[in-house]
């Protein structure tokens, strides 16, 4: 016996049409990349939606082809990821913030043939599409106007995307989008390479229309029609967290900060469009405080603020609740669309009468897991822990958003009862809370961004004058964390001064380190500490640089 429901697949060409058909006057506000701010509509971002579809098949784009953007949050960037998806094509997000190198592995590994990029980002095109063989164009996101000249620092074939649509028009009326499997790959993100180089993590159209139903829900950002929702997080980090797809979902106004992701222009989108809902990572946040600390206003229409993509800092919670808007703690990554976790407290917990500051504490705590999310600690021998609150183990999690296998990658990454291994050390409490207690690998979390500890003490150890290297997180009251690179010299590298000052200067300017990756500071040791088995020891490490701060060039130590 089956049942007899409607097999109707879930793709993300149905979300675009809702918003379109049910939602077709609400707006989409976009600050330019060539800096006004337009208003359209779901009706226009539809439209144009299907234009690019268009354009994308004239340029030979086919079912299963990857096309990569380069973008900021615009409307432009959003017509471009629905068009790709539409056709069955696969939108590959790059990270514009990565090294030249990174990006250029991941627009390989990727396999992308066509890159829409922003005029922002052309100049990092133009270092790099040598390496990738596969590329055929780059579609500029922009109008005829303020198309760049042709430019040897430039890539050779640059399209101009308003020509492309407008060269589709006459095709508009006879288009439809195709229907599609719903388990067919519709975006391609990569991993911070965190552990080496970046891995690709493809998401479906069924993944995603699932995880914007989780999204859209009361316990996470709690959006209708009636909310305005500024989308700070770059669809380059893991979806937007899901929001791009999750504001059409249920017509709710959007606001996109295009490039301006300052504390100034931050303030000036909420309150000009009246935004009551947003989601961002902790270093905008403290932005967007100083800058209503300088000029002693607040934000009025703000009701809710979803922080993710690193730890909140309790007293951060603390400042945004007493100004009457409502935190929420939200945890995740790339290999689950990205959102595992919200951290809200739960019925019982509320009525145990908890204090304000336990109420902050909690709130400071990754949360429980969405119903698409199972998750569960075990032991160093795979035994599964106990949830009370301090059985701490390596934490795994399940289910249909969650990866299982990385883009061309042979081996699967999950067991045989398909848990993934995040890589955290987490507990669990009675209530379902989950409090993430550190990495199980070695990263720095920076604003939002990933650093790898193995990258940089690879590139450190490449200056002639240094013998080892070691990377560790220190915290940092604006970025939560930043790298500390500890060096042990060469026999006869002379002044330990002079080395540091050397390796700070080597590091910025090497081409394998993105800009927010740089060491804050430099160490020299005579020996760094190791382990029984002879590995580095960062236990020892972080407890000798306790308290540590990063000394200004030339400067005397902190500790």
């Amino acid at each position: 016996m089956e049942g007899r429901m409607q097999d109707w697949p879930l793709i993300v060409s149905r979300v675009l049409e809702y918003a379109a058909r049910w939602h077709p006057a609400q707006e989409i506000v976009c600050r330019t990349v060539e800096g006004p701010v337009i208003i359209s509509s779901y009706a226009d971002l539809a439209r144009r939606a299907r234009l690019c579809a268009l354009a994308l098949q004239c340029l030979g784009i086919r079912h299963g082809d990857v096309v990569g953007t380069l973008a900021w949050n615009t409307t432009r960037h959003l017509e471009s990821w629905y068009g790709i998806m539409g056709i069955g094509a696969v939108c590959h997000t790059l990270n514009p913030r990565l090294s030249d190198s990174d990006i250029a592995y991941i627009a390989d590994h990727g396999q992308d043939r066509i890159i829409f990029a922003d005029t922002t980002f052309l100049p990092i095109l133009g270092r790099i599409w040598q390496q990738l063989p596969l590329l055929e164009a780059v579609v500029v996101l922009t109008d005829r106007q303020h198309m760049p000249a042709p430019s040897p620092d430039l890539p050779p074939k640059l399209l101009c995307y308003e020509q492309l649509l407008d060269a589709a028009t006459p095709q508009l009326s006879s288009f439809a989008w195709p229907e599609l499997d719903e388990n067919t790959p519709c975006g391609l993100c990569y991993t911070s390479g965190t552990t080496g180089n970046p891995k690709g993590v493809r998401y479906s159209h069924r993944s995603n229309f699932l995880h914007s139903f989780i999204v859209t829900q009361p316990d996470a950002l709690c959006i209708g029609a009636e909310n305005s929702m500024l989308m700070v997080v770059p669809m380059f980090h893991a979806n937007s967290w899901g929001v791009n797809f999750a504001a059409p979902m249920v017509g709710c106004r959007l606001v996109l900060p295009g490039p301006a992701l300052d504390g100034a222009s931050m303030y000036h989108m909420i309150e000009a469009y009246k935004v009551d809902v947003t989601a961002m990572v902790p270093t905008v946040v403290v932005g967007l405080l100083q800058h209503l600390a300088a000029h002693n206003t607040s934000l009025r229409s703000l009701r809710r603020l979803v922080i993710g993509g690193a730890a909140a800092p309790r007293s951060m919670i603390e400042t945004l609740e007493r100004s009457g808007i409502e935190v929420r703690h939200m945890w995740g990554m790339t290999e689950l669309s990205p959102v595992g976790s919200i951290g809200l407290p739960t019925g019982p917990q509320l009525a145990e009468g908890m204090s304000d500051d336990d109420l902050l504490d909690r709130k400071a705590c990754q949360g429980r897991p969405h119903v698409l999310c199972d998750m569960r600690l075990v032991d160093d021998s795979g035994e599964v822990l106990p949830h009370d609150g301090s059985a701490v183990g390596d934490l795994q999690v399940r289910g249909p958003i969650v990866v299982q296998q990385y883009h061309r990658h042979e081996q699967r990454t999950v067991d045989a009862e398909r848990w993934f291994s995040t890589g955290d050390v987490a507990s669990i409490d009675q209530h379902g809370t989950m409090k993430i207690s550190d990495r199980s690998k070695d990263v720095v979390k920076s604003g939002g961004e990933w650093i790898s500890s193995i990258a940089l003490e690879n590139t450190a150890a490449g200056h002639p004058k240094v013998l080892e290297a070691a990377v560790i997180a220190i915290p940092d009251e604006r970025w939560g964390e930043r790298p500390l690179l500890i060096v042990v010299p060469q026999p006869h590298a002379g002044d330990s001064e002079a080395l540091r000052l050397e390796v700070l200067q080597y590091m910025a300017s090497h081409p394998q380190v993105a800009k927010f990756a740089r060491p804050d500071d430099v160490v020299v040791l005579p020996e760094i500490p190791h382990t029984a088995t002879g590995k580095v020891s960062k236990l020892t490490l972080r407890k000798m640089f306790e308290g540590y701060k990063p000394r200004p060039a030339g400067g005397l130590s902190k500790l």
